[in-house]
């Protein structure tokens, strides 16, 4: 069985829970592919606002 690291889960936490608002609990729900799914999504919005500026 692999586990995840604890460091980069705090990451996507931490990074989903600053662009979204949303409370821990509800973050930790979500399945892990899920949650990498929305770091990178919030990672190619950030990048697409910033080559706008």
């Amino acid at each position: 069985m692999t586990t995840y690291a604890s460091d980069r889960m705090f990451e996507e936490v931490a990074y989903v829970a600053y662009h979204l608002h949303w409370p821990l609990d509800d973050i930790l729900d979500l399945e892990h592919p899920l949650r990498q799914r929305f770091v990178e999504e919030i990672g190619r919005i950030n990048r697409r606002l910033a080559e706008e500026e």
